[in-house]
């Protein structure tokens, strides 16, 4: 079992994500993950860097965490050719501590670019399209590929690493989970199913399983629950308003009728570490072996200082329950 912390990139300026990173590496966190993002979910969040930027000064400013994408979408507001010269990079420079995730994407970040938004089916085509394209480019050489919705043109990655990044692949249902066995060396989820899992793995699938758990962290209850209120209601939207909405102000509309409770539901708040213990278990029991834990509470490094204390060694010695 190998325990995550997940960099709140939407909700920090840069230079405060790199001091994150190095603070989790400090805590005795195995790896941290950020997620890809052209917008934040809130205007209330307020940030959004370049996740390639932080990556390279976090792979500058750690020596053992792992680093991974979670996610990033390499087919419309990327080409997966820059993003497979930029993965390959991060390898490098992190000496081979990296992991490209990767998915269908979010209307969010993608449309900013006026290439539109294809319908989910069409996505998931295109990101089929898109690994085939990073992983052709992996193999070295000059490259050309012609697809239905992409293409490559005689492409070289010239540099290289000694050992090529896991591609973790977002699922959030069976075909997804097999296009993660199939192009992928690992499975990504933020929900504790066991169906994701099982799909992976009866497509063959054997790499790592990476899932974020919501937590909300601070010294009491009430402060805890406001701070997720403030600027992480947008997660309770769920998945078919999450890919679709196009601004902040959209998810801001949609999350306003989101309650307190509504937050206690889905997020384990407070300073009870054994709440958040217990918010991690369905996770491992789902069959999830990289556990991500989602801060949304309002003090960073009141969490970080809880993890290395206690939380971090109590969620890697989970164990399934039944």
């Amino acid at each position: 079992m190998q325990v995550g912390y997940k960099l709140a990139t939407e909700a920090f300026p840069p230079d405060e994500v790199v001091r994150q990173t190095v603070r989790a590496e400090a805590a005795g966190f195995d790896f941290v993950e950020l997620s890809d993002h052209f917008h934040p979910w809130l205007d209330s969040q307020g940030h959004s860097a370049f996740t390639w930027s932080l990556l390279g000064a976090m792979a500058a400013r750690t020596e053992r965490i792992g680093l991974a994408t979670g996610v990033t979408c390499p087919m419309i507001r990327y080409h997966p050719a820059v993003i497979a010269q930029a993965a390959a990079t991060v390898q490098i420079l992190s000496g081979n501590r990296f992991t490209l995730g990767v998915g269908a994407g979010e209307r969010l970040n993608e449309h900013v670019v006026g290439a539109g938004w294809p319908a989910v089916r069409t996505r998931h085509k295109m990101l089929r399209e898109a690994l085939e394209i990073i992983k052709l480019l992996w193999q070295g050489g000059y490259q050309s590929y012609d697809g239905q919705y992409l293409q490559l043109e005689d492409a070289r990655v010239f540099d290289l690493p000694d050992r090529l990044p896991v591609i973790a692949v977002a699922s959030g249902g069976r075909n997804a989970s097999a296009l993660a066995a199939e192009y992928g060396d690992g499975l990504f989820a933020t929900e504790p199913r066991a169906d994701l899992v099982e799909a992976y793995t009866g497509a063959g699938g054997s790499g790592p399983r990476y899932a974020e758990v919501p937590m909300a962290w601070a010294p009491d209850e009430e402060s805890a629950v406001q701070a997720a209120l403030e600027t992480s209601r947008w997660a309770l939207t769920g998945w078919k308003v999450m890919s679709e909405l196009p601004n902040p102000v959209n998810f801001a509309a949609a999350s306003a009728t989101v309650t307190p409770d509504d937050i206690r539901g889905q997020f384990s708040c407070g300073p009870d570490l054994d709440a958040h213990v217990q918010q991690a278990q369905p996770y491992v029991d789902a069959g999830f072996d990289h556990i991500v834990l989602q801060n949304a509470g309002p003090d960073p490094d009141g969490f970080l200082d809880a993890c290395e204390r206690e939380l971090i060694g109590r969620v890697r010695d989970l164990t399934t329950s039944s």
